[in-house]
């Protein structure tokens, strides 16, 4: 067999080596028109940062690594610039002589990868604005700021890498501006969350500005000015682009492979085009929601290598198949972590579930010993307690439990079933009752209507038809005077059962305190008394005030 393969970072890397694992007799030979392979993009934010002294190690393999160790022949700065599936040839063009030559294949994999995409506007090619997505831009990022000593960088689009960039940057004493259209910072968030993220960019001194378009990018040789569609004008050193990727899907055009309506190439399980003999993989290739089965397109390293090693499988004969993502993702900004798997509240309902919702206030560990708060927000499908997402947000701990999450939800758990798991325990790791207990514990007491649930945003849009709703803070006095929900009573718990009469048993009543604990504590006090429709508002106070700014 020969197996020829367009692109050399994780995705056909990983399908070189498994097929050469499978089949010592395979002629493999990749192509790939960059200059490095098998990088870490990921790391190039930590690179441009310092953290990383040598870019060395973010390209730990070598075209000679893979030759020595798998018999696999990797030409870099090679562009496949046409492909004849008919004939099966491609034609090939060497970057550094020009020279065009032909090879052949029996199978094809495309593996070429995504591009950074570069917003069509005035100024954009200047050479002091950057993309971030491969070893050459890392290397160019860090020379232009050892070079010319910046003090103010603009960074344009808030997700992943904008955001570490930010970080990174804020490091070197380079005041940063982020600048996002959509009205919140990690789009894929739910907003409720990513206030939170915001505000700490803020603390941290980046000045984050949402729900702005740049227009310009001005300046005579460099970039001066960044020029905003609300008339908003930026003055900065260099500019950061990071508004996301698009998959490099022409070649697949050229030969009639389907492209997905996420833009990328489809892809059954098998990691096979509709083209016989033509695979895809990685971040030129679709992936579907092991929740939902709808394609969607996450291009992650992570997912990469998954893609590619099933595709070697396939090739050499293996009965494997890809199952599907989650869009499980973290990331740090400055001190604080950030997560998210499965569906968001706003994605679950837009997939026509019925949703409960979650936020859980709970230290990582006991605080006797360093716990610090991570705010979770959960959420389940109300007709069936299928647990669906997960959101973390929090200093310390996170990564253990969206992993926990990510592993319930691929599983099919419900709700419920994530009290029941068996987590370890000791008080220099977690809590006794752990943060994931808790999340599925409250959310199938939700789901069964013995402690329901009301979110700070739907507690405001019921007040804001016009809905009479009784609101009782069950905090104490000076907790209630520093801050609390509009219109609401203050009540002690301790005083609730005397003075419950004071209330109508019949209207719709929320009871909270600061995070959520004393809250369904009331909740329950309140049931048991008579009370029909009684809810606790989901992570108390300390939720409400961080959330209000969204309504």
């Amino acid at each position: 067999m020969k197996l020829l393969i367009i692109g050399s970072v994780a995705a056909g890397t990983s399908v070189g080596a498994k097929v050469r694992r499978n089949d010592e007799d395979a002629v493999i030979t990749i192509y790939d028109r960059d200059y490095d392979i098998s990088y870490s993009g990921c790391g190039i934010p930590y690179f441009v940062g310092g953290e990383i002294a040598d870019i060395d190690e973010l390209t730990p393999r070598d075209a000679k690594w893979f030759k020595k160790r798998h018999n696999i022949d990797i030409h870099t700065r090679h562009e496949v610039v046409k492909v004849d599936h008919d004939s099966k040839t491609a034609t090939i063009k060497n970057l550094e002589t020009g020279e065009t030559f032909e090879d052949d294949y029996d199978t094809l994999v495309l593996a070429t990868g995504a591009s950074s995409f570069v917003p069509p506007i005035p100024g954009v090619d200047a050479d002091n604005v950057f993309s971030v997505r491969n070893i050459r831009n890392a290397d160019a990022i860090r020379s232009h700021i050892e070079a010319t000593d910046p003090k103010k960088a603009v960074i344009i689009g808030a997700g992943f890498i904008g955001l570490e960039m930010a970080e990174q940057l804020t490091y070197r004493g380079i005041d940063v501006t982020l600048i996002e259209r959509l009205p919140q910072v990690m789009p894929p968030l739910d907003s409720d969350m990513a206030c939170r993220v915001e505000e700490h960019l803020e603390a941290k001194g980046v000045d984050v500005l949402t729900g702005e378009t740049v227009v310009a990018l001005e300046g005579e040789e460099m970039v001066k000015e960044v020029v905003l569609e609300s008339g908003k004008r930026i003055m900065t050193d260099f500019v950061i682009l990071s508004v996301g990727v698009k998959p490099n899907v022409e070649l697949a055009k050229q030969i009639g492979v389907e492209v997905g309506k996420t833009g990328a190439i489809a892809v059954n399980e098998r990691m096979q085009t509709n083209v016989p003999d033509v695979y895809a993989v990685g971040d030129v290739a679709e992936s579907f929601s092991v929740i939902t089965g709808e394609a969607i397109y996450r291009p992650l390293g992570s997912t990469a290598n998954k893609m590619g090693r099933i595709a070697g499988q396939v090739i050499t004969g293996e009965d494997a198949a890809h199952r599907g993502v989650l869009g499980t993702g973290i990331f740090k900004a400055f001190d604080l972590t950030v997560a998210q798997t499965g569906l968001t509240e706003r994605d679950a309902i837009e997939a026509g579930f019925d949703v409960e919702v979650l936020h859980n206030i709970k230290p990582d560990r006991p605080e006797y010993l360093g716990g610090k708060e991570m705010v979770i927000k959960g959420i389940a499908d109300r007709a069936t307690g299928r647990f669906l997402g997960a959101q973390i947000v929090g200093p310390q701990g996170v990564d253990k439990r969206i992993d926990v999450f990510a592993t319930a939800i691929t599983f099919g758990a419900k709700a419920g079933d994530l009290f029941h798991l068996d987590l370890a325990y000791a008080p220099p790791f977690a809590t006794t009752k752990d943060p994931v207990l808790y999340t599925g514990m409250a959310l199938d007491n939700a789901i069964k209507k013995r402690a329901r649930l009301i979110t700070p945003q739907q507690l405001a849009k019921r007040i804001a038809a016009g809905e009479k709703i009784q609101v009782i803070d069950t905090r104490s006095k000076a907790q209630f005077e520093k801050s609390c929900v509009d219109g609401a009573v203050h009540i002690p718990l301790g005083e609730l059962r005397e003075r419950s009469k004071d209330f109508d048993p019949a209207s719709p009543t929320v009871v909270y305190c600061n995070k959520g604990v004393t809250g369904n504590a009331a909740q329950n006090v309140l049931r048991n008394l008579g009370f029909t429709d009684v809810y606790n508002l989901s992570g108390g106070n300390k939720n409400y005030q961080t959330s209000k700014r969204l309504f």
